[in-house]
Formats: structure tokens, C-alpha cells, sequence
């Protein structure tokens, strides 16, 4: 009995072996994906937002007063160190344009003490101010922004008089005056929201006229009056 159990049990390994062998080998595992490295997109500076800051420069003016005559008095090309600050919002689009508004002051703290002219006159004007609103148009790649602006201006001076070879004042002009401006500029963001301009800017002034009383005499300036600016500022944007 023992011998048949044994037999059987042969025969059954036998079978079970001769099945397996049968059967389909299982083939190798499928070869893996390598690995793919997707950067981190950097996201672009965002210009919008509010903005304060200061400016340092330089403006010469030009505008002589003559009479009909052809005398005239004042002199042109007048350098001054002027300097203030700035207030503004820009908003920039997707695809980089940039449109914005900016109010500038600047003080320039300068006697202007002009030689006296042909007709025994000389003009003096001390402690002058420029005031501008004016909007912005722009395009931005990245941290780095060209624009142009323009918009109205106003211009004062204090003690502003004509003199004799005396110096004693014989007429008084307006302290203030108004005109147009334009102007462009470049602007880079160099860290965090922290940005550094250099910009140029073109005054237009109204015309201006006065009368010495002692003779009567009319002098204007027509419509050549006119100042000029180069300014370096810093910024600082609010947020990012």
C-alpha cells in the first residue's frame, strides 16, 4: 500500500511539472519612463500699483522779454539744479503695454539775477517751483519699462521783478504760470519694488507781458518761453 502512495505521488509531480512546462512564460517587466525635469515657471515683475519717490537734476530755461522795439531784456540758457518728488499709479496689461498717472513737485532754490539789458533794465527771480500732472503710456519687458507721458504744468517764482541800474524794482510780473508738458523715460526695477528712472521732460510756457511805468514801455515774451529737465529718481512701489 505504501508503495502505491508513493507512485502516485510521482505521478502526480510528473504531471504537475509537464503542465507547468506547458504553460506561457511570463515575459520581462515593461522598460520604466525616465524621469522629465518641468521647471518652475519665474513669474514677470508687475508694474501695477501705487508709487512715491524722489528726483535729483538739472533745467535751463529760455525766454527773453522784448518790446517792440527789439530791446530786450533776460537771459536764455539759464542752468538750474532743481529736485522733489513723485506720486503715481501705473497699470500694466498682459502683454506689457502700461498706461498711468503721476503728479511731479520740484523745487529749484536758485537766484536768477539776469545782467542788466540794453535799456537799462535787468530782470531778477528767485526760488522757482515746477508742478506737472500728466498721464503715462508704456511697455515693460519684465523689469525694464520705456515711456512716454505728458500732460499741463505750473510754474512759480518769488520775488520775481524788473529792476534799474539802481536795482530798485520798477514792475512786478505773476508769480505763477501755466503750460504744457512732455517727456519720456527709462525705468528698471533693480530690487524687490524698488525702481531707478532717468527721464527728460519738455516744459511749454504761456506767454507773458508787463509795463514799466516810467516810460510805458510793453515787454513780452510771446510764446518762446520754455524749460527743460533731466532727472535721475528712485521709486518704490506699493505691493507686488
Amino acid at each position: 500500500m505504501k508503495r502505491i502512495l508513493i507512485a502516485g505521488a510521482l505521478a502526480l509531480a510528473a504531471g504537475g511539472q509537464a503542465l507547468a512546462a506547458d504553460l506561457p512564460q511570463p515575459g520581462p517587466p515593461p522598460p520604466r519612463a525616465p524621469a522629465t525635469y518641468v521647471p518652475v515657471p519665474v513669474a514677470l515683475y508687475n508694474w501695477t500699483g501705487f508709487y512715491i519717490g524722489g528726483n535729483l537734476g538739472t533745467d535751463w530755461s529760455q525766454g527773453d522779454y522784448c518790446d517792440s522795439f527789439g530791446n530786450c531784456i533776460g537771459a536764455t540758457n539759464t542752468w538750474k539744479f532743481l529736485g522733489g518728488g513723485q506720486v503715481g499709479f501705473n497699470y500694466e496689461f498682459n502683454g506689457g503695454v502700461l498706461i498711468g498717472a503721476e503728479a511731479d513737485f520740484d523745487w529749484a532754490p536758485n537766484n536768477n539775477n539776469n545782467v542788466v539789458g540794453p535799456v537799462g533794465y535787468g530782470f531778477t527771480a528767485n526760488n522757482g517751483w515746477l508742478t506737472t500732472f500728466t498721464g503715462r503710456l508704456g511697455y515693460a519687458w519684465d523689469r525694464f519699462l520705456v515711456y512716454g507721458k505728458g500732460g499741463g504744468a505750473w510754474v512759480g517764482t518769488g520775488n520775481s521783478a524788473v529792476v534799474n541800474t539802481a536795482g530798485v524794482q520798477v514792475a512786478s510780473l505773476n508769480t505763477s504760470n501755466y503750460g504744457w508738458t512732455a517727456g519720456t523715460g527709462i525705468e528698471y526695477a533693480f530690487w524687490g519694488t524698488f525702481s531707478v528712472k532717468l527721464e527728460y521732460d519738455y516744459v511749454g510756457l504761456s506767454s507773458q507781458s508787463f509795463t514799466i511805468p516810467t516810460t510805458g514801455d510793453v515787454f513780452s515774451t510771446s510764446n518762446n518761453r520754455s524749460i527743460q529737465m533731466v532727472t535721475v529718481g528712485l521709486n518704490y512701489k506699493f505691493g507686488y
